[in-house]
Order: C-alpha cells, then structure tokens, then sequence
C-alpha cells in the first residue's frame, strides 16, 4: 500500500484544508517557515497513532476541526479485517470514488492534550436501509440482521462476518451506494480499523533537528526503525495475544468473583480487570556500534545519517525479498545536513534507488537535490504576504519559484548534460561506461563526474530544475540526448522529430537507440546470472531480437518460474506493469554491471552503445 496523497486542516499553518499528492519519491522546497516539517509531521502522527499537542491546532482557524487524511493506492488484492477470513476493500465498499482507500482522522484540537476523536472511511458506501451500518455489527448482531430480512446463511459460514454482510448485501440488491464517512471507530467497525492498519505503510521519520542524545529514540539508532517495522508486519499477531491474555485473564477474575460469592457475598458484586494496552516495541533493546566500540549516537551528524541512509537501502532490500511485507514511507528532513557536496550526490542517488521499493519523501533548501530530480517529484511549499500556504507541483511555470526560493543558480563546474528516458537509463550508463573504462576503453567516467558535479542527467520526458536553469541563464553546455527507438529497427524513431531539433542546435547531440530500448543492449548471460543469484532460473537460449520488449519477456519467465497457478495474462495489468518495472530496475541496475566489454560486442554488434560514449566524449572536448 502506498501514500497518494495527504490532506491538513486546522493544522498548524494550514487553516484552510491543503493537499499535496505524492509519488515515489516525494521533495518538499520551500522557505524556512514554509510549513515543510508540518507536512512530516501530520504524518508521523497519522501514520503512527500519534497525538497533536497543544500548540498543533491553528491558531487562525477551528481547533476542533483539526484534521488530517490520508488516501492510499496500491491496495493490497484482499485483506483480513474483523476475522480470519480473506475478503477484498471493494467488497466491503471501503474505497472512494477514484478507487483509494481514504482515511480521516479528526483531533480534539481545542483541548489540552488533543487526542483522536474519530476515524474514518471516505467511501462510496451502501445507503440503503439494513446495508448501510453492516460494517459496525459484531457477529452476533449480524446474524439478527440475516434472520430479520430472510436470509439464508445455509451456505455460509455463519462465524465469518465477511460472508454474512456479502449475503445480506446479495440479498437486499440495490444497495444504493453512495459517497459517505463510514466511521471506524465505533462498535464492530473498530475490529475493522485495527484489520486495515496492518496494511498501511510503516512511517519513519529522521528530522533535521534531533538531539545526538542516547535518549534520541530513533535518528541515531536505525535497529528501533526496524524493530518498529517488524512489529507492525506481526500487528494482527499481537492483537490476538492481547485479545487471549484479556480473555483469559477475564475468566480467572470471574471464576474468582464466584468462589469469593460463595464465602461471603457481601464482599464484592463484580471484579473488572483493567487493561493498558502492551507497548510491544518497549520490550525489545537493540543497539549498534561501529568502530572501537564507539555507539552510533556518539559519532559525527554526518556519519550517523550515512549509517541512516545505508540502514534505508537494506531495509528496502529485505522488502523486495519479503513480498508480504506491509510498505515503508522514509521521511528525510534536509538529508545533505552534514553531508560533503559528493555524499549528497550519493546520498540523492542512493534515495533514488530505494524509492523503487519504498516511498521517500524529503525537505531541502539545497539546489543540488532539488535540480537532479524530475519536476514531477518536486512540490513548491509556498507562503503568501497573508500567512495563506500553497503547495505546487513542479514544472514550467512552477519552477520560477524553486529557483527563487533555493536561489538556484547555474553551476559553472558542469560540462555536460545527458538526456535520457528514465531513471533506469541513467544507472544502464554508468554501469556500461565503467565495465568498459575497467577493460582499459577511452570511455567518459560518468561515475566520477557525476559526483564531482561535471555531468547532469536529467530526463527527457519532463524539464528539470537543473535544465530549465541552464536554458535561463544561458549556460550553454553541451547537450547529448538518448532517446529509446520505440519502434521496429527497420522504422524511424517515434521520437525523430525532437531528434532533428536537437541536433540543430549548437553543441547538441541526440540519438535514438537502434533497438527497441536499453534494455536490448544487455546479454542473456548477465540477465540469467543475476536471476540464478536470487534462486529463479531462466531459461534463455538466445539473446532478446532487437525489437523485443526486453523487461516485459522477462517479467513474463519469472512469473512462469514462481509457479502462482495464473497465466500472465490473468494478473492484473497495474500488477504487470509492476513486475516489468522490477525488471527494468534489475537489468539496468545489476545486470549491466556485469557487461563486459566481449558481450557487449556480441549484443551490439553495430557499435550503437560505444558510439553513444563517443558523442559524449567529443561533447566534452570540442566544450
């Protein structure tokens, strides 16, 4: 499940409800003062139960209407809510008009220490009469409800509430769905609350300004992060210890209460047990220490959040490895605080690279994180002269803002800029470029230049900060542009005519992929290799035709390896697109590095990829 979107009110500096959408990876620009840290902090508290304090309701606007809501998507196929049975979101008309699950939370912000008072669903829910309040009926109320409308539960297993509420609905027929808040929160439907947060992404936020304390419960001590992440993926587990040792606890204190009657009646008429609910991540202690022993906590900002950072990276590995894994939102508040300008080159790629198996939403005030990432991943926080807030989506008429809010000017240490279609692309590039450098070729260290702040990606299917402040301010560095061909070899490039543009400007070159994609350039050895190490066995006896769609193929044989029971084609085409990302990710990621320099012959046999390094070399001399 994955965050889509966060809406405020009367939160903070948000009197006015705000919203602000999210992707995969998410950079909140702005002034200081901007409301950038509000934003993480209304979802710190959503996400982890959390309560506002006293000084979070606006000042401006209705405390008692404070509110923060959330939309997901990526919905999991079924789920399991107030029993142990399987049932789906869109069965129990739980998802919103654009088919996400949509929750709200309403906070007493007008009291001392506001708490949560409400919660709940946005959905397009049954209004009809008998159907509407299914969902806050315990089993024994819904069965009442089966026998009063004449409903056969002969077929049905009459201990699963998800059944009985599917046959009181089949039987009623026109349910008369409409757009409503289903409250969560009440009777029966809080058994559905806690069901639906065992799907909901595990939050962990590192700000900017945490003490470097032993007491620091999370920044400086990443195994707490990942302690906390276990816990919620074994939340349903604990429910059903808390529920057994109240259960059980409870029969003792009534069979006590009868034998206490028998002595002496006068004593007591009941005896009611009162339980907190268990603070399960209290009991469990972790630490970590690096060299001579020294705790993580006691050494510089800088190398705690490189240890931070490295921690994000092999938490989202264990995910991909671990698909039932509930999902994970990384919140980075200014992660280059500390940070020398070539670890946070490395530090935004690696941020990059995790946000395709974990959301990453950061703040900065640096040019350089903010430039080098795709306009669509970037959102404008800004502050009128009124004290009114604003959140925008970058792009052509956005990004005047960005370069005024960050004072984003050209770095005259670039040399070049290279184009591409995907972030894919970019780690396909390096990885060739530095096989063919180790092999002895003349080829551009694209690796070290990046990180030395000499070459630029950006992708072609949007403008980039970086970009769109060359252009301003005539910067004039010299341009390569790769376009995929996305037709067969034997036809013009769908992109030719950008290409002919390009190419008549100065300094500026821009070719199209003879294959297909990229993705054709890698050799069935390396594709079969990296498969073998994760257990999945290819079978490919030759390499990909030039025209093939290479991740799609791929996806296609290890879906056949996983042996689910399903034909490719009756999975669910979001899940389709899902896999074959996976794949682009792992051949450009993984197998290209081990390319060498004798298979690359064999899978380019026309020089297209070395001819692609030359254009960029001779770019950079002729600058």
């Amino acid at each position: 499940m994955k965050l889509s979107k966060l809406r405020l009110q009367n939160f903070r500096c948000y009197k006015d409800e705000i919203q602000v959408d999210f992707s995969d990876i998410t950079a909140l620009v702005g002034r200081n003062d901007s409301g950038k840290s509000s934003l993480m902090d209304a979802l710190d508290i959503f996400l982890n139960d959390g309560a506002p304090d006293k000084d979070d309701a606006s000042k401006q606007g209705a405390p008692k209407e404070l509110k923060i809501i959330c939309e997901f998507d990526d919905l999991p196929a079924s789920v399991v809510i107030d029993d142990s049975s399987l049932t789906h979101l869109t069965d129990e008309f739980l998802l919103n008009p654009n088919g996400r699950l949509e929750i709200h939370k309403s906070y007493s912000g007008h009291l001392a220490k506001p708490k949560c008072e409400a919660i709940h669903a946005y959905a397009v829910h049954p209004s009809a009469e008998k159907a509407a309040d299914l969902l806050q009926l315990k089993n024994a109320d819904l069965k009442i409800r089966a026998k009063e409308l004449g409903v056969d539960l002969a077929d049905v297993d009459a201990k699963v509430n998800a059944q009985i509420r599917a046959c009181i609905r089949a039987h009623l027929g026109d349910l008369k769905p409409t757009p409503v808040l289903v409250p969560l929160n009440e009777d029966n439907a809080k058994k559905i609350w806690t069901g639906l947060k065992a799907y909901l992404p595990t939050f962990a936020l590192f700000k900017s300004d945490r003490a470097s304390t032993d007491q620091d419960a999370e920044a400086q001590d990443p195994l707490k992060v990942a302690i906390k992440a276990a816990l919620k993926e074994k939340e349903r587990e604990l429910e059903d210890i808390t529920n057994y040792v109240t259960g059980e606890v409870r029969k003792i204190a009534a069979a006590t209460l009868k034998k206490l009657k028998e002595m002496d009646p006068t004593l007591a008429s009941e005896l009611n047990p009162t339980f907190n609910p268990p603070n399960w991540g209290t009991l469990f202690k972790a630490s970590i220490t690096g060299d001579e022993d020294i705790p993580i906590n006691k050494r510089g900002s800088g190398v705690k959040r490189l240890v931070l950072l490295n921690f994000f990276r092999a938490k989202a590995e264990q995910m991909v490895k671990d698909q039932d894994s509930a999902g994970v939102i990384y919140g980075i508040e200014e992660p280059e605080t500390s940070q020398h300008p070539n670890n946070q080159r490395l530090l935004l790629r690696a941020l990059s690279d995790l946000s395709s198996d974990a959301q990453v939403i950061l703040t900065t005030h640096t040019p350089m994180l903010a430039r080098a990432l795709p306009d669509s991943s970037l959102r404008y926080v800004g502050r009128a002269d009124d004290g009114s807030r604003s959140i925008e989506v970058g792009g052509d008429a956005t990004n005047a803002h960005f370069a005024k809010s960050l004072g984003v000017l050209p770095d005259s240490t670039v040399r070049l800029f290279i184009g591409v279609e995907g972030p894919t692309d970019i780690a396909f590039l390096r990885n060739i470029a530095t096989a063919l450098r180790a092999a002895g070729e003349d080829v551009l260290d694209l690796e070290q230049m990046e990180l030395d702040g000499e070459l630029i990606f950006f992708p072609l299917g949007g403008s980039t900060l970086a970009l769109w402040s060359s252009k301003l301010h005539h910067l004039n560095r010299p341009e390569f542009h790769l376009y995929d061909r996305d037709t067969a070899p034997d036809k013009p490039p769908k992109s030719q005519k950008t290409i002919d543009e390009v190419n008549r400007r100065d300094a500026c070159i821009a070719k199209a992929t003879g294959k297909l994609e990229i993705e054709n350039y890698i050799h069935k050895d390396a594709i079969i290799e990296i498969y073998k190490e994760r257990n999945i066995p290819l079978i490919i006896k030759e390499n990909f035709a030039p025209g093939a769609d290479v991740p799609v193929e791929v996806a296609r044989l290890i879906h056949a390896a996983s042996d689910s029971g399903k034909a490719w084609e009756e999975i669910l085409p979001e899940k389709q697109k899902e896999k074959e990302s996976k794949v682009k990710k792992a051949l450009c990621g993984e197998a290209a590095r081990l390319m060498t320099p004798e298979l690359l012959c064999e899978i380019d046999p026309n020089g297209d990829v070395r001819g692609w390094f030359a254009d960029m070399k001779r770019l950079i001399d002729t600058d």
